[in-house]
Order: C-alpha cells, then structure tokens, then sequence
C-alpha cells in the first residue's frame, strides 16, 4: 500500500530568525494622571484622562512570529480538510534540534501546537558559526521514519500487502539562506545522509526507510531588497528525492504565499462564493453582498473544469495579491429542508475558510452549522443558469457537494422535443441494451482456426452476419412500432426469428405467439401496451390488431433465414388466408393475369386444397412448368410464362370478370327474373309445403 507524499510533513524552522520582517504593530500611548484633591488621602474618585499622544517608536514582528503565524495557517487549513488522514510535526533549530511534537492524533490540532511555540519561546540570536541546520534536517529524516499509527497497523497486519507499505513524506525548511552554494551544500548533504539512514533503518524493525522524500526550502528574506536567487527546482535529484527553493518576502504577502503552496502541496482548489447577502453591523434595516474563499480538494472542480480549456476559462480568476486562480460561484437563494430531499450529488468534500476569522467567513459558516444549505451556481456566457455545487453541513462539518450538471442517472430521462429524434423516453432504450449485449465481440485465437475453416466461416464473419440478421428490422422509437410494444406477448417470436437456424420446438413456440395474438383478437382482449394516436387519444382495438397483423407480416417477410422460418410465415398466412409473397430474384418476372387468377381460386378453396396447394403448387398449373425447389419451400405460387401467352384474355377482361363475379356474390338477383317462361314465379314455396303437409298432402281439383 503507497501512502502519499502529503500523509507526513515536517517543518524544520530556524529559531534564530530574530531579524525583523518590517509588518509593524499599531500601539497607542496614552498619559495617566490623578484627578482630585490630594488632601482626601486618596479617598476621592481617580478618573483616568487621556493627555496628548506621544508617539511610541515601531515595534515591528520579527521573521520568526510572522513565520509561526503563516505555518499555523497553513495547519488550519490542512488539518479543517484532512482531519486524522494528514500529519505535520515541527523541529525547531538553534543551537540543538527541538522536537515540538509526535504522529498521535491528539498532537495534530491548533491548540497543542500553540503551546508547544509558547514553551519554546522567541527566537533568540546565538553566536556565528553556531547554527546548525544539517542537526534540524537529520532529525527530520529519523521523524520521517517513523511509522503513523495507519501505517504501524498496515505494516503489523497479516496480510499480503503488508510487506509493500510505501513510506513517503515531505520536509520543508524555514531558514535563511544567502547564497547559492548554502543551497546545494544543503542539498546534497541531505541526499547523503537520506541514503545511509534508510540502510539504518532497513536494518531494524521499528523503523521504515523512506521510499521518496520532497525537500521544499523556504527562504525568509527580511524587509528590504529582494532576494537575488530565483525560484529553482529539482523534480529528480535521485528516485527517492526531489528538491525545490522558494523565496519568500517575509510580512504581509507571507500567509498568501504559504496558501500557495498548500494548495500545491494537498492538491488543494479554491473557491470564491460570490454574492452572499448579508445584513450590515451598522445598521441591520440595510443588507450588501459579499464574496467568501474556500478551500478544498480539487476533485470537486473535476466536473465543471473538463472539457475543452478554452470553455472553461472564464471560470478561473486571480485573487488580488495571491499567485493561484480560484473559480467564483454565485450564491442561490438556500432552503432549509436539505434533509427532506435527496439532492443528485457525485461527490463531497471537506472545506474550510481561507479568512476564518472574516465576519462574512463566520456567518457563512454559522449559517451552515445551523442545518441550512446553499447552492452554487455557475457562470455561464450564456444559457439558463446551471446548479453546480451544493454546501451543506454533515456531523458538524461543512462539505461542498458536486451536482450532476447533465442528466442524473437516478431520475426519468426528461422530454427533450427540440432535439434530435423526439422524446428521450420515446427510444428503445432497454431494448438496445439486450441488442448490444446480443452482439458483443470477444476475442478469437487464431489458433483456434481450424484447417478446414474458410474465409467465409471465420467468426468475424459470422459476427457480421448475425448483426444484418439482427438490424433488418429494427424500430428505434416506441411509437414507430406497434409490434414491439407488446412485451412478453411476442418475446419468444422477436427473439427466435433474429436467429439463423430454428429446431421444430422453436417453430412451434413461434406459431404459439401467432396463434395466442389470433385468440386474443377474437376472444376481443385489448392489447397490452396501450398505443396512442397522434391526437393523444387511444386507437381503436381494430385499428390496433391491424397495425399489429401488418408490421408482424413485415417482420416475418424480411427475416426467412432458413425452411423453419418459412414454416412460421406459412402458419401467419394460413391463419390470415393470405399467400406468403415470394422473393424476386434475378430476371424471374410473375404473370400477373395468371397470379391475379390464382390468387382468386385460392380464396374459394377448401383447407384440404389450400394444404395441397402449399405442398405442391395447384392442380391446374401445367406440368410443363416444373416448381423449382426454392419456390417449393416457400409455399408461393410457381414461376409463370410472360403475360398474355398462358391465358387468351387480357388484364380488362379478367378484372371485368372479377367484379361482375364478385357483385354477383354480394347483390342476389330476384328469381322471378331470371325465369324464362314469362317471368312468372310462385312466392313462399316454403310455406305452401309446409301447409300441405299439414293437410295431409296436396289436394286434387274438381
């Protein structure tokens, strides 16, 4: 297990920085004096009167106060974000090195470490030549190797990794250092006294050699000129140590500084709240806005920050006086019932205040603490605004929350009308995820090739193949589709009909799914999934059925892979009384008077004679026209001579004859009518009968 470089830090601070830094204090004097007569013996009132002000001279703070107070700052911050997680211990150097604090947690707070500087006094200046920094450095590293509480358990633990606990951490120097060579004696020596104290310690059991340690040199440089060395760096003096030399200017622009490297040293981001309303100290009738920076891990800008960088630019700003950018976010109006909804948040994160002690930073934080929450939002250059954070308080600290900015997975997919395709709830979704899975490719050796494996039977292509089989006909929205609104009614059809081959069991499950649809029709079930027209209205169970029986013929047309589909088709055209269309191929051209005459005999046939027509074509067709097997196999009428040279009508003659038969079907002429012997009839024949039998029979006339 690697614990990262930030899991420990030491500061090694000269405590010999007595010079001063030029930030001065503000002091007032004033002049006491008695007031009263003396001769009360004192009884009388004392009052106290201010004199003329006589000014005192500067008192600046030295380098080391202001040093002490920028590095507590930088423990705030570090400890408010990575309570418990991230250590930091001090050396304080003079003439010896004296070590402030441990790894325990209960060392790792504001209030221990006060205290401990409070024991250790103001610096104090010592003799030249005294001064010792390597003794300050050499105790660091033995500090460095010693293992942290997480890191003796995971060492102890009876586990494979327990060997493979990776021991890194961070040293960094507050001196003052005035030539370069001091910063590469400073340098090297260490490298050398790192190697051999991580042989040391590889020799003993309580110890753990250090895997990679970051040296960070920070130079305090006192009021006056700047400093002549610049800003250097060494990323790999060797694999187990990197280097850098910073300068800083010791007063004001300290604390900003060391903010700096605090968010380069965590992976730490800030943020500006802009906007926060707030009701003026001096008169409460009256209310101003104000901005409150705050830091925390910079995971919580992944979402907002990717894409392309030129996006996202106008996000970043510069804070004045500081050398980092932080992204600004406006305030929206809170709520109070955070606990009540589930807000769709990917992620959260510890902050704290960059100016804890502000009163726009306090009454943030106390509104906060109070159960309310905020949301931030984004700037955009244009477009409705967008909620990208949220602030809220969990166990008594405050976390920024990162919402989701596009579509959450937790909700219904929203109706999107002006987009591309319609509604987003309109699409096959679950439909394409079994269509995806149903198609995935998998690795293939090519050792597994056999010999006997052509070009076109290799798995590539059968892949393809089956992905054409699977996409001839493929609705992508619900409401083109009346077919795969269904569901379960005609799973095993949709499901088995996609496939190259079929065994009997699979037709039969197939005629199954016709047969059940052809109950529920006359049995007057309505379907299912209910379809509605373009109106919002509901269709009518005909017009359902019909849409049904029309894409299903459709579906089953373009999927006849083998003979067994086939005889799924055969069974839909029998229950429909229709003849399945045969496929065109080449230059094969149909008669059509001969098809259309055919097509008519069909329609008066018995079962016993459409059964005998499917197997083997009808009984008139010439035997000079043999059926060839294709055709044979799929049920459909046999290839015919070219139009006109089979039959001695034309395409009219035939049609007149088709609708004078048909009308004489539908519209019975009156019998009298068609007799010829002077149209005479006799009515109700039936009932003369039935009376003569009454009767005894017909009677005879005189």
């Amino acid at each position: 297990m690697s614990f990262p470089t930030s899991h420990k830090t030491v500061f090694v601070m000269d405590h010999t920085l007595t010079a001063s830094s030029g930030v001065k204090l503000e002091m007032d004097s004033f002049s006491k004096c008695r007031s009263g007569s003396s001769s009360n013996g004192g009884a009388g009132p004392v009052h106290l009167q201010p004199m003329n002000l006589i000014p005192l001279r500067p008192v600046t703070k030295s380098l080391w106060t202001c040093a002490v107070e920028a590095i507590t700052e930088y423990c705030r911050i570090v400890w408010d974000i990575f309570p418990g997680s991230r250590l930091i211990r001090f050396v304080a150097v003079d003439k010896t090195a004296h070590k402030l604090s441990s790894w325990t947690p209960e060392d790792q707070n504001l209030a221990n470490l006060m205290n401990a500087f409070m024991m250790l006094g103001p610096a104090r200046a010592i003799g030249p030549g005294k001064l010792d920094l390597f003794k300050g450095l050499r105790t660091a590293i033995e500090i460095l190797m010693e293992p942290s509480a997480v890191q003796h358990e995971k060492r102890t633990s009876l586990t494979e990794s327990a060997t493979k606990v990776l021991n890194k951490g961070r040293i960094i120097l507050v001196t003052k250092i005035d030539t370069e060579d001091d910063v590469k004696t400073l340098k090297d020596k260490f490298h050398d006294t790192l190697l051999y104290l991580n042989k040391v310690a590889a020799a003993t059991d309580n110890l753990m050699a250090i895997n990679h340690c970051d040296l960070v040199l920070l130079n305090l440089w006192p009021d006056g000129p700047v400093c002549p060395m610049p800003w250097r760096s060494w990323p790999d003096v060797s694999t187990i140590m990197s280097c850098e030399f910073t300068n800083l200017q010791g007063g004001v622009s300290l604390a900003p500084k060391l903010c700096n490297l605090v968010l380069k040293h965590y992976d730490l981001a800030s943020t500006t709240v802009t906007g926060i309303p707030m009701k003026e100290e001096q008169n409460a009738s009256s209310s101003a806005n104000y901005d409150v920076e705050l830091f925390h891990p910079a995971a919580a800008h992944a979402a907002i920050l990717k894409g392309i960088p030129t996006e996202t630019a106008h996000l970043k700003t510069y804070r004045e006086g500081a050398d980092y950018e932080t992204v600004t976010l406006k305030w929206c109006t809170p709520r109070s019932n955070a606990n009540i909804e589930l807000q769709h948040c990917s992620s959260a994160y510890r902050i704290t205040s960059v100016d804890v002690n502000s009163r726009p930073s306090s009454c943030l934080t106390n509104f906060l603490l109070n159960g309310r929450w905020v949301m931030l939002e984004m700037p955009r250059k244009s477009g409705s605004k967008v909620i990208s954070h949220m602030l809220a308080c969990h166990g008594g600290d405050i976390y920024i929350h990162t919402m989701y900015t596009s579509r959450s997975i937790l909700e219904d997919p929203p109706s999107i009308s002006e987009g591309c395709g319609g509604r987003v709830t309109d699409y096959r979704i679950p439909d394409f995820g079994e269509f995806l899975k149903a198609n995935k490719l998998a690795p293939y050796p090519a050792s597994a090739l056999s010999s006997d494996d052509s070009a076109v039977s290799t798995p590539l292509v059968k892949s393809r193949e089956q992905l054409s089989r699977h996409t001839k006909y493929w609705p992508i929205t619900l409401s083109t589709t009346s077919l795969f609104t269904l569901g379960q009614q005609v799973e095993p059809l949709t499901t088995l009909m996609v496939k190259s081959t079929l065994t009997d069991d699979e037709v039969v499950e197939c005629k199954q799914v016709i047969l059940c649809l052809m109950s529920m029709e006359a049995r007057g079930d309505p379907l299912p999934s209910p379809m509605a027209g373009r109106g919002g209205k509901g269709m009518k169970r005909e017009d359902q059925y019909r849409a049904v029986w029309a894409e299903l013929e459709q579906y089953l047309q373009v999927h006849l892979h083998s003979a067994a589909h086939e005889k799924v088709l055969k069974c839909f055209m029998d229950c429909h009384n229709k003849v399945s269309t045969p496929e065109y191929k080449g230059d094969e051209k149909v008669d059509i008077d001969q098809a259309l005459k055919e097509l008519d005999d069909y329609n008066f046939m018995t079962e016993r004679e459409k059964q005998e027509f499917n197997m083997g074509g009808m009984k008139h067709v010439p035997s000079d026209l043999p059926l060839p097997e294709s055709k044979r196999r799929r049920s459909a009428p046999p290839p015919l001579t070219p139009m006109g040279r089979s039959s001695g009508v034309s395409l009219l003659t035939l049609w007149e004859n088709k609708v004078s038969s048909e009308q004489s079907r539908r519209c019975l002429e009156f019998q009298g009518r068609l007799r010829a012997e002077g149209n005479v009839t006799k009515l109700y024949v039936n009932l003369q009968k039935d009376k003569d039998k009454d009767d005894g029979g017909p009677r005879k006339k005189n």
